[in-house]
């Protein structure tokens, strides 16, 4: 069994390699920018992951995972057009060091190289495995579709933020968990499980996002300080202010969103606090991580080997990047 550091090192030595031709250099050397900025690598890892809870890695599970991190990327390097975002993971988007038209065009053609590396594994596998990476990729452009729909409209519920996120963000980590246990021969009660870790995993990884945005460390979280914020984007911890504000507070609040005052970002958090939604943030995150824990420990699977996926579950709710 090898660690989530173990596993990412592995990874990071078959991926960081050129995955795209030399020409035209206009449309390859973005991607290769944004690839170098390097990441987590969490979904692929988790994959990799998944499958030794079964046994021995795949040699399929390598290209499947490299597959799921070109997806990632390529919705990275969308998301940041449409969040017109200036920085990621501390550096310019490829949108705002380039163009945007070359943007869209370099997350397309990252995207299908995706599908050409998940074309390479087995024959036996390739349905299952691309019925599976369709069916979340059409999820996470739904979520993302939401969450700018969610952008124009002043209510939010919990509800509706949780069912975004789940199709959003959750989904890629559940799909990751399931493609790597497809990969290592598990039972359907297993992958279903797996999936449903990954979906409360995912849940627990939004919430600690969304209040490292607010009450994180720029330099260590890698993003424009307040960013939510500043863009009025609906998030765990926004929506629930908008519950718990009453009075001159929530009046407060309404012209804050209203508006774009030079201490907008201050004047928020100060909100947030008096309403005690970090304290809320974080114990929401630890539910969600409890359940995921709890759906690992129901798994049919040697105790020993489930251990690396529960130990990174928990080091997720305590990043600060």
């Amino acid at each position: 069994m090898h660690t989530f550091e173990e596993l990412s090192a592995l990874f990071s030595e078959t991926f960081e390699k050129t995955h795209f031709p030399q020409e035209p250099h206009t449309l390859y050397e973005p991607n290769n920018y944004f690839l170098s900025m390097g990441g987590k690598r969490l979904r692929p890892v988790l994959c990799l992951m998944a499958n030794e809870l079964f046994g021995e890695i795949h040699p399929d599970a390598w290209n499947v995972a490299t597959a799921i991190e070109l997806f990632h990327n390529f919705t990275l390097i969308h998301d940041d057009i449409m969040d017109k975002a200036p920085l990621r993971r501390g550096k310019q988007t490829v949108h705002t060091k380039y163009n945007e038209s070359t943007a869209i065009l370099a997350g397309d053609v990252m995207m299908i190289r995706a599908y050409e590396y998940i074309s390479q594994i087995d024959l036996s596998l390739v349905q299952r495995i691309l019925e599976l990476f369709n069916h979340t990729a059409v999820e996470v452009c739904e979520g993302q579709q939401l969450d700018m729909d969610y952008e124009q409209r002043n209510e939010v519920t919990l509800d509706e933020y949780l069912n975004m996120i789940t199709s959003k963000t959750s989904v890629l980590l559940a799909a990751s968990l399931q493609m790597g246990g497809i990969l290592g021969g598990g039972s359907y009660g297993n992958l279903d499980l797996l999936y449903q870790a990954g979906k409360k995993i995912g849940l627990a990884f939004q919430v600690q996002d969304d209040y490292l945005d607010a009450f994180g460390d720029p330099k260590k979280f890698g993003k424009q300080a307040g960013g939510d914020i500043l863009a009025n984007k609906k998030t765990f911890l926004l929506i629930k202010t908008l519950q718990e504000a009453k009075g001159a507070q929530r009046t407060e609040l309404d012209q804050l969103l209203a508006g774009n005052a030079p201490d907008k970002v201050d004047r928020v958090l100060q909100i947030y606090r008096d309403c005690r939604i970090d304290g809320w943030a974080i114990e929401l995150k630890h539910q969600f991580l409890n359940e995921a824990l709890q759906h690992f420990d129901d798994m049919a699977v040697v105790s020993k080997r489930k251990t690396p996926l529960k130990e990174l579950a928990e080091k997720l709710v305590k990043r600060e990047n």
